[in-house]
């Protein structure tokens, strides 16, 4: 396929002198499986690893295969009365059948991807939004509970049709199918409905938030899930018959879009990391085993999966296949980035995406540089911008000035399906406002500089606060409450509950901990700690201020990391405020002990806070006064030297030095 080296903005836009419909070779999902098949029928499609111990015993299908399944997929659901504008909702691990359920639901209908580890509650009012008429689920296996979840679900909900279960027997009478017994029965040759599909089409529908009343439900077309494989086949590049890993969930969009639709596309070789994908320890345990043996040339994953594989040895496997790596869903620290790619001899391309950009919506360049930290530069075929909202409307940013994050293009979603979640989010012409913030320098790379939106990214899984929240607010005593992310070295953040009690109210944190952990519809959704204070902070015209919120959570954590200066720091002050290129910043003050020097305090700290993605400014105060006029920013790894003026307090003194 032809290759592209993108270093800069001018080589996206000589890409774009080509029109992407030029570029487009099919216009719904199922032509474009069909696609991928005909490169080569009889090569390995996907390869399903049942274990990091068994790497060398997969389960295998051509694409060949691969098509007869999607096709017999979506001829079952269409003699079950699945058509066109019908949901069809799966809640199942990463499987071969996962993936001919996603595009053979395309081809039928609907696809709706739902969470496994969501609560029947949950899952109940996603499908009761989505307008569930079928129900895919995997079948009674040990260590899960898909299954039971499954028959809550379509025990509160009668308007589900039929339930297919993976990995089990049909149960007729009620309704239940069993794929495996059942598949055969139907042609894997031509879609029985006849269906010619219109790109305008909803191909998928994605849980992007919410979980109760009205869930965040974001329709994508077949045009939006086909115009992504193609910009990224010029974007990042992979060939035919080589092997891109999948260890990401298959209910989300990143594992669905860049290891699934993009390889399949043009006829790739996927390997599927396990049912439990990165969850699996022995799938990690065994990477580079598992890279070696595959030959892979790129994986996706969150910044946690690489904190990880720095402490699996390399040793002498050949790794030298691996070209990319593509992380996002959650900031990477400068250290763990230089970390890895020194660990791995790979290079790192930081995404910036989201469901409602049908994936991905910026990358850093894979030539030219990479400026550590910033999510890069746009897709081709994607407009990106930063908007101010002022008295009078928007207007475009000045370069490096905070903003909205703004996308508009073939992969932007139609509009979310609740006309309520509408409000707000697009400016004229078109334009989506992701809710993030960020900045675009002069070079045309962006960057991300915090969420106006609220979600807590733990992990690259989005939790939403009201979440947590609701349910606060449901137990008698609590007056406010407010749940915002904290940082973890491990997960990115964590969420972290503030409660503000009505007067008199007996509750303590743990009595607070042990409700949510009954109530919270998402085990990755209960806080890690709940924090009881004597108010909430208040914007003037009386809204929660969740920003200081966030700077208390963030002191709080540097507080508890830089504890370990020990005997080192006769002390410590930490204070977090707003900044205007980075959103937020840490000032951290430490007084030396007797007999440290400050550059042991500065390397001390530098090792310390180097897994935080937080920037702080470093001021050392010796013999009293506080030295100023050098600061050193740090971004775990990233250095910035700032030189200002003499500071006034510096009596009698010559021109202070540094750590003066």
């Amino acid at each position: 396929m032809e290759r592209y080296e993108i270093a800069t903005v001018a080589d996206i836009e000589e890409i774009e002198k080509t029109p992407l419909e030029e570029r487009l070779t099919v216009h719904n999902t199922y032509d474009m499986i069909k696609q991928g098949a005909s490169v080569n029928p009889d090569a390995t499609a996907m390869s399903l690893l049942l274990s990091g111990d068994q790497l060398d015993q997969p389960v295998t299908v051509t694409y060949a295969e691969f098509l007869a399944k999607v096709t017999q997929t979506a001829n079952l659901l269409h003699d079950l009365g699945v058509g066109p504008g019908d949901v069809v909702t799966y809640l199942l691990p990463n499987l071969m059948h996962t993936h001919y359920v996603i595009w053979g639901g395309e081809a039928a209908g609907i696809i709706n991807p739902i969470n496994p580890m969501l609560e029947p509650a949950t899952m109940k009012h996603i499908c009761q939004a989505a307008g569930t008429k079928v129900l895919v689920a995997l079948g009674e296996t040990p260590g899960t509970d898909m299954w039971e979840k499954a028959l809550a679900v379509r025990k509160e909900l009668p308007d589900i049709r039929a339930v297919i279960r993976v990995m089990g027997p049909s149960d007729e009478k009620e309704g239940i199918y069993g794929f495996d017994e059942v598949i055969s029965k139907y042609s894997g040759d031509k879609l029985d409905s006849g269906r010619v599909i219109d790109p305008k089409e909803i191909a998928s529908i994605y849980h992007t938030g919410g979980t109760t009343g009205t869930p965040k439900l974001a329709p994508r077309t077949h045009y939006n899930e086909v115009a992504i494989p193609t910009i990224l086949s010029v974007a990042v590049g992979l060939d035919p018959g080589e092997t891109i890993m999948c260890g990401l969930p298959l209910f989300h969009a990143n594992a669905t879009m860049a290891t699934g639709a993009f390889p399949f596309a043009i006829g790739a070789h996927v390997l599927l990391l396990s049912p439990m994908g990165y969850r699996d320890p022995t799938i990690l345990q065994n990477f580079f085993k598992i890279v070696e043996h595959y030959r892979a040339v790129t994986f996706s994953c969150v910044p946690t999966v690489l904190s990880v594989l720095l402490e699996v040895p390399v040793e002498d496997r050949d790794i030298s296949s691996l070209r990319y790596a593509i992380c996002g869903a959650a900031p990477l620290s400068v250290e763990l980035f230089k970390r890895f790619e020194a660990h791995s001899g790979m290079k790192i391309l930081e995404g910036y995406g989201l469901t409602e950009g049908t994936l991905v919506s910026s990358v850093t360049p894979m030539f030219g540089e990479r400026k550590i930290g910033s999510v890069g530069f746009r897709i081709p075929y994607q407009e990106m911008k930063i908007s101010v909202e002022g008295a009078t409307g928007w207007r475009d940013a000045e370069t490096d000035e905070i903003g909205c994050v703004c996308v508009k293009g073939p992969n932007v979603f139609p509009g979310y399906l609740e006309e309520e979640h509408n409000e707000g989010v697009w400016l004229e012409d078109g334009w989506f406002n992701t809710g993030d913030l960020g900045r675009q320098d002069a070079d045309g790379t962006f960057w991300l500089t915090g969420r106006k939106k609220e979600l807590i990214i733990r992990g690259g899984h989005n939790i939403d606060p009201l979440l947590i929240e609701d349910p606060l607010y449901q137990l008698p005593g609590v007056q406010v409450a407010a749940c915002v992310g904290r940082p973890d070295a491990h997960a990115g953040e964590v969420p972290l509950a503030y409660v503000q009690l009505q007067e008199g109210s007996d509750l303590t944190a743990e009595k607070i901990l042990e409700h949510l952990k009954k109530e919270v519809g998402e085990r990755a959704a209960i806080p890690k700690e709940v924090i009881l204070i004597d108010e909430v902070p208040l914007t003037p015209v009386g809204k929660i201020f969740k920003p200081a919120l966030r700077w208390d959570a963030i002191r709080r954590v540097y507080e508890k990391e830089l504890a370990a200066l020990g005997g080192t720091a006769e002390s410590v002050k930490i204070e977090v405020t707003e900044d205007k290129v980075h959103g937020c910043l840490a000032t951290i003050r430490i007084k030396p002990a007797a007999g440290t020097s400050p550059q042991e305090i500065e390397q001390r700290v530098e090792a310390i806070l180097s897994r935080y993605t937080i920037r702080y400014k470093l001021h050392i105060i010796t013999n009293g006064f506080l030295s100023t006029q050098q600061i050193k920013m740090k971004n775990c790894g990233l250095d910035q030297y700032f030189q200002s003026l003499t500071s006034s307090e510096v009596v009698g003194h010559n021109k202070p030095r540094p750590y003066e």
